[in-house]
């Protein structure tokens, strides 16, 4: 009986080694191209980018940037979304193969535009009595105003 245990052992360990070691003997892995880092990385910078062109406006709303400094920040950091994309589509361009499969025509993009619509048409039940926003059939609460739905 301890024999068997031992020749179960040794057979699961020799599967696992050979599981485990499949992508080294292939010599091929998750490797990233410096084009496709470099990408990722502006795609990241241009989402940064947008969250703080968006709390700025926020911060902004809320009176919390002086009216004389929030135009040169905005500025700023519109040139520097522009100059991200520009970046981007540059190196897109360079790789047509990559981003021809993002793409869509504009027969598809009309048909989600028009499936969204007939969604939002369904869900719409009428408007808040306080603020007259929109409501949907499973609202409780008003999303603009916060009044109590009946």
């Amino acid at each position: 009986m301890d024999i068997i245990a031992i020749f179960l052992t040794v057979a699961v360990l020799a599967l696992v080694v050979i599981y485990l070691s499949a992508p080294f003997r292939r010599g091929k892995g998750w490797r990233i191209g410096a084009e496709e880092h470099e990408l990722s990385a502006l795609l990241a910078e241009h989402e940064r980018t947008l969250d703080s062109l968006q709390e700025l406006d926020f911060d902004f709303r809320l009176g919390k940037i002086p009216e004389g400094e929030y135009p040169a920040q905005r500025a700023n950091l519109l040139q520097k979304g522009a100059d991200l994309l520009r970046q981007i589509d540059a190196l897109r361009a360079s790789h047509p193969h990559e981003a021809a499969k993002d793409t869509l025509d504009d027969a598809q993009i009309e048909t989600l535009i028009s499936k969204r619509r007939a969604e939002l048409k369904n869900q719409l039940v009428g408007f808040c009595p306080h603020c007259g926003k929109p409501m949907q059939a499973n609202d409780k609460f008003c999303s603009s105003c916060g009044k109590a739905l009946n």
